[in-house]
């Protein structure tokens, strides 16, 4: 006889099971199950691992869940159809949504008002069928609530209280007229894992293992039991062993059968979702190219919006639109990267920068028939004005239908050393050392343990070892994707339960970005990007103070000036290439093209590094050595990058011409490589790859380094279309930097905390650029860095000769405004350099604390109110504010310029600039 196991707990209960899903659902269709049961406590984190399991291996799901009520009891709710899914997942968000964070109570009338659709397994240690005290009402609600589709659940765990707590289970269920169904509570897959769960156990409790005392499992009975051994444990009860096997055949929903929508924009009447869009694309493509659409962006338009149109997408377009728009009405920058730089439609809406047709991207990485999977944009945002674009898509769309997709937090090397060690009572001295010592992603050996200190000999040290591998990439907690949003036309919680996220205002999925991308459905990805932040307050203070009104789309392309410092690697605080990895690659590549910006972007990468093609594409840059492909069909692909792949896009076309992968192949390639956590994932392509490549004629030499270029890939590459993005942004803040410096540094500190540098080191560096940075004054600063015009005699100041804070002049001679931006910019700096205003100014609410005060004072920001000194006592009895963050950066930024600064100052942010000859800023 066989039988299905009904009570099953995957490690996405979290810190309980002590196996992943896919392992549940890999040792089920080993032994012979027809089906299995995923319950996990109070959610369904880990269903779609497991569907996605299940569906490769042919074995069939029964998905529900075990819901803590509020009376400390357990039910096990079974979900039959589609219908009994919602009812499952809109039972747990309310549970979830009244409960503090990784908590959910339900209380019996909800599971009552919640029976649609589910079957319900009362039973259980936990459940008040099996508890001393009589249910009551309860079970008479249930009955009526479930009719026959409420079971009572008998277990057996081979413990001493096994036999009193099945008799009560019994004999309530008679007198309720319920039939019984057997079952054990699995926990892990193989008995091999009862020590991790024992561990797991203990985590939980925050405990160790000789504390635990009854917290953990008395025995190994936990497993999941092959047919023959089910059916001996209950040979006394086969009609209930039966009875596993007809909940099952009645428990037919799968998560396929989930049908998603993406939510309509409000329409004028009579138009249709492509009508719309079509009208919108081709509005924008008007102002894109002046007037008249060249005929190469038609064509390419409506090929893409066919496409759109065919998969039935325009109300994602319209949905990235209608943020777009939001965003320019309330003047926050905010540009598409990613793949969605591919498509001339997003280009056209204003969603991305970077044209696609004149760029030759590939469309069909960002949507194609073949794949037929939902196109994935991704926004960024200036990042200290992000959430006001979460808030208002959460107002648009109703908390109901719009979530943030979860993130879970994940066990690696150095979290599982220090909290399986505390399990086991290892000292923290011993496991700090030892964490030190670890990777992140490698588990310590017998080597490293002695390095530590460690004697890999003792008991408690060997179980160290071989339980920090096997708790590795497993669910710790849940936490918020940076960005992504799942919208719907029907409310979110009839697809998946929607809880609080740690965060206020915030509500997330019980899904990760891989499972909403395994199930097909669209996520929109809100980012946050200092960078915009730094340009966005760099424009305004050109705008404010010269009258100078640039934007991202009217930088001048191409400027010698900015090309020139780009290729001395002067980059200090330019975004993207500011590190010392691509300052050291700027003068081999010498960029002087964008495409040679988007080339820099990508190449200082992991892929191209571990797979040996940096040097071939200096060389062959240079002239170095020839221009050669390993075949003829890899001339196309690799033509633009000089016959060696740097990009995600062409390792997608490598392996469809050179290793004959389809395009869903190629794709499941580019989910392995993005799989970065998962190791091993690209390890299975190594085969298949190489040998169809020399089938070719490719040399294998050729064929290996590809190989490797995709691992390292799996760490971190770019796809051309991102990486254009980035290039834009990068040339952006490289033409502040080089023409407009007092207000690129000014924008930069404001921006802060961003960047590879610390705020000293960015004034030190515009200074040696000429720009002269005041300290700061408690009377004449501002709360942020500003302009203040340098007086006449600091026209050849130098960077030593900061000239002193607030002094005014008479301003300087007006001038009519220039033609154009680029003019504008150019003739307004003689005009800043030779007139004078006020200082900068720093607001009394900055300063917030005696300490605050006392570091102002200290660096002499309180000279001017008479001297005070460090008299912390006088600046703190002035009544001044109760932000102590920004006094303590405002006072570093002083330090940073003019004194040392005291050593609990941290950040910089409040700095006035003036500009005087040849360049200048105050601070």
């Amino acid at each position: 006889m066989n039988y299905v196991p009904l009570w099953c707990r995957s490690n996405y209960s979290f810190l309980e099971g002590a196996s992943h899903p896919d392992e549940l659902v890999q040792a089920a269709a080993e032994l012979g199950l027809p089906a299995l049961g995923l319950t996990d406590r109070d959610g369904v984190y880990g269903v779609v691992r497991a569907h996605v399991k299940a569906r490769e291996l042919g074995l069939r799901l029964v998905l529900g869940s075990e819901l803590s009520v509020d009376d400390g009891t357990t039910v096990v709710l079974l979900a039959m159809d589609r219908g009994g899914w919602a009812s499952l997942c809109r039972l747990i968000t309310r549970g979830r949504l009244r409960s503090d964070k990784g908590q959910c109570r339900v209380s019996w009338e909800e599971v009552c008002e919640h029976a649609d659709g589910l079957i319900a397994l009362w039973g259980g240690e936990q459940g008040l069928l099996a508890a001393e005290a009589d249910p009551g009402p309860v079970g008479w609600a249930l009955r009526e609530a479930y009719g026959d589709r409420l079971y009572a659940m008998v277990t057996r765990h081979r413990r001493e209280d096994d036999a009193l707590r099945e008799a009560r289970v019994r004999a309530r269920a008679a007198r309720l007229s319920l039939p019984l169904v057997a079952s054990t509570e699995v926990l892990y897959h193989t008995l091999a894992r009862r020590p991790l769960q024992d561990v797991l156990t203990c985590i939980r409790h925050g405990v160790s293992l000789h504390e635990a005392g009854c917290l953990t499992r008395p025995n190994a009975e936990h497993y999941l039991r092959a047919p023959r051994a089910f059916e001996a444990l209950f040979r006394d009860l086969p009609d209930a062993v039966a009875r596993t096997l007809e909940v099952a055949s009645r428990c037919r929903f799968e998560l396929g059968q989930v049908e998603y929508r993406y939510p309509s924009e409000a329409l004028p009447d009579g138009t249709t979702s492509a009508r719309w869009l079509r009208e919108l694309t081709f509005e924008g493509a008007r102002q894109r190219y002046g007037g008249e659409v060249p005929a190469d962006v038609r064509a390419q338009l409506e090929r893409e919006l066919e496409v759109i149109d065919e998969l039935d997408y325009p109300g994602y377009f319209l949905t990235m639109h209608h943020i777009v728009e939001f965003c320019r009405a309330e003047d926050i920058l905010c540009q598409g990267r990613g793949s969605a730089a591919n498509s001339a439609v997003c280009f056209c809406l204003g969603i991305t920068a970077v044209d696609p047709v004149r760029m030759n991207l590939l469309f069909e990485r960002f949507i194609s028939r073949e794949r037929a999977e939902p196109p994935d944009i991704d926004l960024d945002i200036e990042h200290e004005r992000r959430e006001e674009v979460i808030q208002h898509v959460y107002e648009a769309y109703g908390r109901d239908r719009a979530a943030m997709v979860a993130n879970v937090i994940r066990y690696r090397a150095k979290s599982a050393v220090r909290e399986v060690g505390k399990a086991l009572a290892i000292p923290e001295t011993s496991l700090d050392r030892l964490s030190k010592l670890c990777g992140w992603w490698t588990a310590p050996d017998a080597e490293t343990l002695r390095s530590a200190g460690l004697d890999p000999e003792q008991r408690s040290h060997q179980l160290l070892l071989s339980l920090v591998p096997e708790i590795l990439d497993f669910p710790r907690h849940l936490s918020i994707h940076p960005g992504g949003f799942l919208l719907g036309h029907a409310p979110v919680h009839d697809l998946v339960p929607i809880e609080n996220a740690s965060m206020e205002a915030r509500t997330v999925i019980q899904w990760d970005k891989e499972d909403v991308e395994a199930l097909g459905l669209f996520k929109v990805d809100l980012l946050g990007l200092g960078a915009l932040t730094q340009l966005h307050r760099t424009f305004d203070l050109l705008r404010e103070r010269s009258g100078v009104t640039l934007d991202m789309a009217s930088i001048p392309p191409d400027d010698p000036a900015t090309y020139d410092m780009i290729c001395r690697a002067d980059t200090v605080g330019v975004f993207q290439i500011e590190s010392r990895a691509q300052m050291s690659m700027l003068p081999r590549l010498q960029p002087r093209t964008f495409y040679d910006l988007v080339i820099e972007v990508s190449i200082v990468r992991p892929g191209p590094i571990s797979g040996g093609m940096v040097h071939p594409f200096l060389r062959r840059r240079r002239g170095e050595e020839p221009v050669t492909y390993p075949h003829p069909v890899l001339e196309p692909v690799l033509r633009k990058t000089l016959g060696v792949p740097l990009f995600q896009e062409q390792v997608m076309k490598l392996a469809v011409v050179a290793a004959d992968y389809t395009a869903g192949e190629a794709d499941q390639l580019r989910r392995d490589m993005a799989a970065w956590r998962r190791s091993g994932a690209i390890e299975k392509h190594r085969v298949r790859l190489v040998s169809r490549m020399m089938a070719k004629g490719i040399p294998e030499e050729f064929a290996e380094r590809v190989f490797e270029q995709i691992r390292g890939f799996g760490e971190y590459g770019f796809p051309e279309s991102h990486a254009a993005s980035f290039a834009l942004i990068s040339y952006a803040t490289s033409y502040l930097r080089a023409h407009h410096p007092a207000e690129f540094l000014c924008g930069l500190l404001n921006a802060q905390p961003m960047g590879f540098y610390a705020p000293a080191t960015l004034v030190h560096d515009a200074q040696r650029r000429g720009v002269v940075v005041r300290p700061i004054c408690i009377v004449s600063s501002e709360w942020d860095c500003t302009l203040a015009e340098a007086p006449p005699e600091a026209a050849t100041a130098t960077a030593d000769d900061a000239a002193p804070s607030g002094q005014p002049c008479d301003g300087g001679p007006a001038e009519a405004p220039p033609e154009s931006a680029a003019a504008a910019a150019d003739a307004a700096a003689p005009s800043r350099r030779a007139c004078d205003g006020p200082g900068a100014r720093l607001g009394p609410r900055s300063v917030a604390s005696p300490s605050a005060a006392a570091s102002l004072a200290s660096i002499g920001a309180s000279t001017s109110m008479g001297g005070w000194g460090s008299d912390s006592g006088v600046a703190a009895g002035l009544g001044w504010g109760s932000d102590s963050v920004a006094a303590s950066v405002s006072a570093s930024v002083s330090a940073s310029v003019s004194a040392p600064a005291p050593a609990s100052v941290s950040a910089p942010a409040s700095v006035s600039a003036s500009v005087p000859a040849p360049v200048s800023a105050s601070v």
